[in-house]
C-alpha cells in the first residue's frame, strides 16, 4: 500500500488547477526574463581566438558559418581525460537533436573543448552527435576567460576539503582522470552575434543555468513522482546513452 496522499478525481482535479495557475504565472515570469536577457548590452570581443577544426585552424569569426549568430557549449573534456563528461554528453545529446532547428533560426551551434581533436573527434563519432561540430581551443584563453577553466590555486581548498562529493569522484572515474583533472574544467553555453564585422558576445551561463536550455530530462522528471532521484544518499544514475 502506497504512503503517497490518496485523492478523488474531483478533490486531484482541484489541486491541479490552483497548480496551474502557478505554472501558468511561472511561464509567464519566464517571458519576462528571456525579454529581458536579449535587451542585454553586447561586449565586443577583441581576442583573436583560434580553434582547431576539421578543416583547419579557424578564428571565432570563422565559427559562425555564414549565420549571424553562435551558440557555444563548453563541454568538459581536458586533456587528461579519455572520455568526455557525463553529465556534459547528456547536454550534447539535446543540442545534437536541437541543432537542425537552431541552424534554421540562423544560429550555428557547436561544441568547445581542450582535448586534442582527434580525441574529441573519436567520442563525437561515439556519440553519434552527426548535427555538431566539434572544436578543439588553441590554448586556454577562450575557456578561460569566461570561467570555465581553473588553476590549480583556486581548487586548492575544493581539493584539500576531504570533502569531495561521491558524485564528483564518479564522474572523474567515468571520464578516465582524477578529480584534480576532472573539475579544472567546467561547463557552459556562450553566445555570440556578428554584426557589422565586429564579434560580440551576448550572453554567458553554466551550472543550473543549462538546465532549461539544454537538459530537457530534467524538466521531463520533474513531473513524475519521483523526480530526479539525485538526493545525497542516492546513486547516481546518469550515463552516458550508449552505457544505460
Amino acid at each position: 500500500m502506497t504512503d503517497h496522499r490518496i485523492a478523488t478525481p474531483e478533490e486531484w482535479q482541484a489541486e491541479r488547477e490552483k497548480l496551474l495557475a502557478e505554472e501558468k504565472e511561472l511561464t509567464h515570469r519566464g517571458d519576462e526574463l528571456t525579454n529581458r536577457r536579449q535587451a542585454l548590452p553586447w561586449v565586443p570581443v577583441e581576442e583573436d581566438y583560434a580553434f582547431e577544426t576539421s578543416e583547419g585552424t579557424k578564428s571565432l569569426a570563422d565559427l559562425f558559418a555564414g549565420r549571424s549568430q553562435l551558440m557555444i557549449y563548453h563541454f568538459m573534456f581536458g586533456p587528461p581525460y579519455e572520455a568526455g563528461c557525463t553529465v556534459c554528453s547528456s547536454i550534447a545529446d539535446n543540442i545534437n537533436a536541437n541543432a537542425p532547428h537552431l541552424n534554421a533560426g540562423d544560429v550555428t551551434v557547436l561544441v568547445v573543448s581542450r582535448a586534442p581533436l582527434d580525441r574529441l573527434q573519436a567520442y563525437k563519432e561515439r556519440m553519434g552527435w552527426d548535427n555538431l561540430d566539434w572544436v578543439s581551443t588553441v590554448g586556454d584563453d577562450f575557456n578561460r576567460e569566461l570561467g570555465f577553466l581553473h588553476t590549480e590555486e583556486e581548487l586548492k581548498p575544493f581539493l584539500e576539503s576531504g570533502q569531495i562529493p561521491p558524485a564528483v569522484e564518479k564522474m572523474a572515474e567515468l571520464s578516465g582522470t582524477d578529480v584534480k583533472g576532472y573539475v579544472t574544467e567546467g561547463p557552459g553555453l556562450s553566445v555570440y552575434t556578428l554584426s557589422d564585422g565586429t564579434i560580440y558576445r551576448t550572453y554567458v551561463t553554466t551550472a543550473r543555468g543549462l538546465e532549461g536550455p539544454a537538459m530537457g530530462y530534467y524538466g521531463l522528471l520533474d513531473r513524475t513522482p519521483k523526480g530526479r532521484q539525485e538526493g545525497a544518499d542516492e546513486p547516481i544514475w546518469l550515463r552516458r546513452h550508449d552505457e544505460y
